[in-house]
């Protein structure tokens, strides 16, 4: 092993801590709401495109159903969405917000703006990262399909 390579020079340890420090940040601007990261996810992707098959939402969320029914299953039986099998095909599962989804989107969204505003980045510097981490998960999927 090489001696000058140090844990804080690996690029995966700094996205480890970001990681915790993300999971930090959202589980203190989310519990207001009973809500979790996972499950703020999932209520983005329907604010975005209501009324999503299962299949649908796991493509987009890059969940497999086994993580992703848990999830939907309490966002269910807390009030943020419904799930219903419809009559024409009962193998599919559609999943709507609910009007409390709904109608605390912009609260939600208020709740995080207030707490990102405790940090010192500016737009620039949110763009530039999110570019750099958008070109990484390409370079690593595209490595990873070699592979597969």
């Amino acid at each position: 092993m090489n001696d000058d390579i140090q844990l804080t020079s690996l690029l995966c340890f700094s996205v480890y801590n970001m990681n915790r420090l993300f999971n930090r940040f959202y589980q203190q601007a989310l519990a207001p709401f009973g809500l979790t990261y996972a499950q703020y996810l999932v209520l983005m992707s329907l604010w975005e495109r209501d009324n999503q098959t299962l299949h649908e939402l796991g493509d987009e969320l890059k969940l497999n159903s086994n993580t992703l029914t848990p999830l939907l299953k309490r966002l269910e039986n807390n009030g943020w969405l419904t799930r219903v099998h419809p009559e024409n095909d009962r193998r599919q599962l559609i999943v709507s917000l609910s009007d409390k989804g709904r109608s605390e989107k912009d609260a939600i969204f208020q709740a995080l703006a207030d707490c990102i505003a405790k940090y010192k980045l500016s737009p620039e510097q949110y763009k530039q990262a999110l570019t750099l981490n958008n070109d990484l998960i390409q370079a690593f999927e595209d490595g990873l399909a070699v592979k597969d």
